[in-house]
């Protein structure tokens, strides 16, 4: 699908979406609403999950439940099938609705029509990360020592199809085509545990506060953040580009969506308490501190179009991939 029309189908399905206004009784939430994350506990979706959930505690309870398996897509196609009630949202990302849909021979749901985005939340880069049992320093180091030892890296990620996934097998393809073994996790939490552990040597990760204390500790190695600019999270680890690999680009959002047809007025109850979240100083700080840069006024209609066109960034990397296998 080419960008106009993704773009066309995303307006027509927003619109097509919208209930007239429907009064709710003023005691919604009355029950706890669960929010599913369609990953394994420790990785990105699930600590801003928490620390978004946390924040909200005044709007009503929640309760987080981890759906992790088939690259965030069980997880996902869990809430695309739940009732429209206001008392179900998934914690998605760029995983969920982009790559997921770029890269599935068959899908388990469709992200347009089986959803109603509600708030953008914050954004977040990957980095390149190895073990400190590899013998190297830099990006440059990492990738002669790759091209001496053919086979001998292990590279963790979280599923075919996912950021962590392709961020990878871009890595590889713009140092040259490097021989590296690509090994599937259920989640980031698991492949990270097993680089800590020495299992595998490197993996291409989610920054987040933890990624950056064990850093910090000596205990894993950041070679570079792939974004345009130094994070705020973590400004003394060098850009991809200043690493001396430009292209190598990869940013993450993360949102909240509920199943299509979720009344409309109950999004904007969301969002609203969202919003007033993402304005709050001490809150913008937890997000950066844990590692993301929060978005704000990006609401159910502003998310449709912001959705559109990160899909349409990723459509050409994820084709040029897939031509060199």
């Amino acid at each position: 699908m080419d960008r106009r029309a993704f773009l066309a189908t995303a307006y027509g399905t927003a619109l097509s979406a919208i209930t007239p206004p429907r009064l709710l009784a003023q005691t919604y939430p009355f029950r706890p609403i669960r929010l599913i994350v369609p990953s394994s506990p420790g990785g990105a979706h699930d600590i801003i999950a928490r620390l978004w959930t946390e924040g909200m505690r005044q709007f009503g309870p929640f309760v987080v439940e981890n759906r992790s398996g088939a690259g965030t897509i069980l997880g996902t196609a869990e809430v695309s099938r739940g009732a429209p009630d206001g008392y179900l949202l998934l914690l998605g990302s760029t995983n969920t609705h982009v790559l997921q849909p770029l890269t599935a021979t068959t899908r388990s749901y469709d992200p347009l029509a089986d959803f109603a985005p509600v708030s953008i939340l914050a954004t977040t880069a990957t980095a390149i990360a190895i073990t400190p049992g590899l013998p190297v320093n830099s990006v440059q180091e990492l990738i002669k020592y790759a091209r001496d030892n053919p086979g001998k890296i292990a590279l963790g990620h979280s599923g075919p199809g996912t950021n962590t996934f392709l961020s990878g097998e871009m890595f590889k393809l713009l140092a040259g085509g490097l021989d590296i073994v690509s090994v599937p996790y259920k989640g980031a939490g698991p492949s990270f545990a097993d680089l800590l552990s020495g299992q595998i040597q490197m993996i291409v990760v989610n920054v987040t506060n933890q990624i950056t204390d064990f850093h910090a500790a000596g205990k894993i190695r950041l070679l570079a953040v792939n974004s345009a600019s130094r994070l705020r999270s973590a400004p003394n680890i060098p850009t991809s580009a200043e690493a001396g690999l430009p292209g190598m680009l990869s940013q993450t959002f993360y949102a909240t969506f509920a199943p299509a047809k979720t009344p409309d007025d109950v999004l904007m109850q969301i969002d609203r308490a969202t919003q007033d979240l993402l304005r709050n100083v001490e809150f913008q700080d937890r997000l950066i501190k844990g590692g993301f840069d929060p978005v704000l006024g990006l609401g159910p209609r502003e998310a449709v179009q912001y959705i559109a066109e990160d899909y349409a960034r990723w459509e050409p990397i994820v084709k040029k991939l897939a031509t060199q296998h």
